[in-house]
C-alpha cells in the first residue's frame, strides 16, 4: 500500500497481533480461490502486493519459483519474515503501492489480497500492478463485496467499504486487461459484533481474476489473409490444417476437423478442401429447419455451407470474419454453389454486425482463440442470442498451466496455439457471460505445447 496511507499506521500498530486478528476476517479458502484463478507454474516469478504478514506469499511460495513481497508496513513484513523463514525463494520490499519497486513487464502473475479497500486510487493501483506483468500475465484480486458497515470501515482504517462488481471489472478494463473474471469465492469477510448496536459483518469475498493483453490481431489476420490467398502462412512455419504441424516453440498438434463425407456433399469444393478448424461444431449442433445461425470466424465458410443445407431456404447464415480475403473467397464459394440463404460479413467476434436477440445459434471453429478477449466474444455472443438460443464452438485449449512467455508467440497465436487457455478458464468466461447449462466434450485435434497438453473441445451452452 502506499507508505502515506493512513492504513499503514493501522497495520504499523496491529503487525504482532495481525495473524490473530486475520483468523477472525478471512480464511485459507479465500487464498486458495486466488490461486485457483492464476493457473500458477512452477517456473513462474510473482508478487503479493500488501503481502502483509505473508498469507497469500505462504501458499504461493511452493508453487512458483519466486514471490516478491510488497507492502508499506516495515512492521508486518518483519513479521512475515519470521511466519515464512522456510522459504528461500522471497523477497521482501517496503513499498509505496503507486510506485512498485519492480520493472516493466517482469512478472507472471500479482496477488493482491485484501488490499484494495486500503487504497485512495484504486484504479490506480491496479494500474501499477498491472504495469509490472508481462504481455500475458495474470491479476489476481481477492477483496470484498460492497457492504455498509461504516463501523467496520473505522475499526478496520478502511478507505473503502468494499466494491462493486462492475466497477472491478470495469477497472480491470481499464487497466489493460482481458478475460476478465470477478466471482465468488464462497467465503465471507466476519467479524465480531464490535459496532455499539451490537451489529455483525459478514460481507461476502470476490475474487477478480485477469490477463495482460498481447495485441496479436494483426499477426493473425496478416496470417489468415495469406492462405485466403493461397499462399500459405505469413509465418514461416505450417497453416492450420490436418496434419502433423511442427512448432518451433509450441511443440506439435494434429489437426482433425472431425468430418464426415456426408458433411461435406454439396459443399463448394473450394470451401470443403479449405477447413482451419479443430473440430465440427455442427456435429451437436441440432440445427432446425428455419433457424438463423451466426458462424463466428466463417474463414472459407465450409461451417456455413453445411448450416445452411441444414436450416433450409426458410433458414439462414450469416458467416462474420475479419479478414477481407476471406469474405471474399468464401463470396465467391457461396455463388458458385448457389447459396442463397448465406451472408458472409465483415466484423470481429468482439463486435457482431447483427442486432441483439437475432440469432438461433451461433457457431465458431478454432476461431475464438485468436481473439485476446475471449470474454467480451463470449458476451457478445450472449447479446446476438434469442432467448433460448444456443453456442456451439470447438476451440483449442490447455490442459495446465503455461507460462506467459510461451503465449507471445506470432506464430504460435496464428497456428491456434499460443491464444489457446487453460480449460476450467475458458469455461468460467463462458459462464461469467451468462450462458447456463454449459457442457464440454473433447473433440479431434490434440497435442502438446511446452509439455502441456492442448487439445480441442466442443463447448454447448443456452441463453
Amino acid at each position: 500500500m502506499n507508505i502515506t496511507n493512513p492504513s499503514a499506521a493501522y497495520f504499523d500498530q496491529v503487525a504482532g497481533q495481525w495473524d490473530r486478528l486475520r483468523s477472525g476476517y478471512f480464511r485459507e479458502a479465500v487464498r486458495q480461490a486466488a490461486i485457483e484463478k492464476a493457473f500458477l507454474h512452477p517456473q513462474m516469478v510473482v508478487a503479493d502486493v500488501g503481502a502483509g504478514t505473508g498469507f497469500m506469499a505462504s501458499g504461493l511460495a511452493p508453487l512458483v519459483e519466486k514471490v516478491y513481497l510488497l507492502d508499506g508496513s516495515a512492521a508486518m513484513l518483519a513479521v512475515a519474515r519470521q511466519n515464512l523463514a522456510q522459504f528461500t525463494n522471497l523477497e521482501f520490499h517496503t513499498a509505496d503501492g503507486l510506485a512498485l519497486p519492480l520493472p516493466d513487464a517482469s512478472l507472471d502473475a500479482v496477488f493482491a489480497n485484501m488490499y484494495l479497500h486500503h487504497c485512495p486510487d484504486p484504479l490506480a493501483a491496479i494500474r501499477e500492478m498491472v504495469r509490472i506483468l508481462r504481455p500475458g500475465g495474470r491479476l489476481v484480486i481477492t477483496d470484498m463485496d460492497a457492504h455498509t458497515h461504516e463501523w467496520l470501515k473505522t475499526e478496520m482504517a478502511d478507505l473503502w467499504m468494499g466494491f462493486e462488481r462492475d466497477h472491478l471489472r470495469a477497472w480491470f478494463e481499464q487497466a489493460g486487461l482481458v478475460n476478465v473474471i470477478v466471482d465468488c469465492t464462497g467465503e465471507s469477510c466476519q467479524s465480531e459484533c464490535k459496532s455499539e448496536a451490537g451489529e455483525c459483518a459478514d460481507i461476502s469475498i470476490f475474487v477478480a481474476a485477469g490477463t495482460r493483453r498481447i495485441h496479436a490481431r494483426d499477426s493473425v489476420q496478416d496470417s489468415y489473409a495469406a492462405r485466403a490467398l493461397g499462399a500459405g502462412c505469413a509465418c514461416d512455419s505450417s497453416c492450420c490444417t490436418p496434419g502433423i504441424i511442427p512448432l518451433e516453440e509450441i511443440g506439435s498438434v494434429k489437426w482433425d476437423g472431425g468430418y464426415s463425407h456426408a458433411d461435406k456433399a454439396g459443399v463448394p469444393a473450394d470451401a470443403a478442401d479449405f477447413s482451419l478448424g479443430c473440430g465440427n461444431p455442427l456435429a451437436m449442433a441440432s440445427l432446425r429447419e428455419g433457424e438463423t445461425v451466426l458462424d463466428i470466424g466463417s474463414g472459407g465458410g465450409l461451417d456455413a455451407f453445411i448450416a445452411a443445407r441444414r436450416v433450409g431456404k426458410t433458414g439462414q447464415v450469416i458467416g462474420v470474419d475479419m479478414t477481407p480475403a476471406m469474405l471474399q473467397r468464401a463470396r465467391r464459394s457461396a455463388k458458385k454453389g448457389g447459396f442463397d440463404n448465406v451472408k458472409f460479413k465483415h466484423g470481429y467476434a468482439e463486435k457482431l454486425p447483427v442486432p441483439a436477440g437475432s440469432v438461433d445459434v451461433i457457431i465458431s471453429n478454432c476461431v475464438i482463440n485468436l481473439a485476446e478477449d475471449k470474454g467480451k466474444v463470449f458476451r457478445e455472443a450472449y447479446r446476438a442470442l434469442k432467448a433460448g438460443g444456443r453456442l456451439e464452438v470447438n476451440d483449442m485449449v490447455f490442459g495446465g498451466a503455461i507460462l506467459p512467455s510461451s503465449r507471445v508467440s506470432a506464430a504460435g497465436w496464428a497456428e491456434c496455439i499460443s491464444g489457446a487457455l487453460p480449460e476450467m478458464e475458458y469455461l468460467d468466461l463462458v459462464k461469467q457471460a451468462g450462458f447456463q447449462d454449459i457442457s464440454i466434450r473433447r473433440s479431434t485435434s490434440a497435442g502438446s505445447s511446452d509439455g502441456v497438453p492442448v487439445y480441442s473441445v466442443q463447448v454447448s451452452a443456452k441463453k
